[in-house]
């Protein structure tokens, strides 16, 4: 069943990448590049998932989970970071401001949809 996504990412490579990937297996991928932007779109198109990179420019992905969660428009929908952040305590950190899952980069082709739609 297609659903729709949505990535808040900078990284042009990795928006496509993922993109790509998520494309191919039927989804839809809506983008934004940055936090505030990712939160307004999330609150205007109601995505079945939101995908979120952690290092941002200007608002960093932390606060943009805990936005998003505390809005009742949006807290709802499940939050995956998919982030390079991988030290310890980065995994606990994302969890605790609202996202639901924790994908390292870089992301596994071979795997990243089976993981992304077990949030689903």
């Amino acid at each position: 069943m297609k659903k729709r996504l949505l990535l808040i990412e900078d990284n042009p490579q990795n928006r496509y990448l993922i993109t790509f990937l998520l494309e191919k297996h039927g989804h839809e991928v809506v983008q934004a590049e940055e936090g505030a932007a990712g939160i307004q779109l999330a609150g205007r198109i109601q995505p079945d998932l939101i995908m979120l990179d952690i290092q941002l420019p200007g608002m960093d992905g932390y606060e943009v989970a805990r936005r998003l969660k505390a809005d009742s428009s949006t807290a709802r929908i499940p939050i995956v970071a998919i982030t390079s952040y991988a030290m310890t305590g980065d995994r606990e950190r994302g969890l605790a401001a609202g996202c639901d899952g924790y994908i390292e980069k870089p992301i596994d082709p071979e795997t990243f949809v089976e993981e992304i739609e077990r949030y689903l």
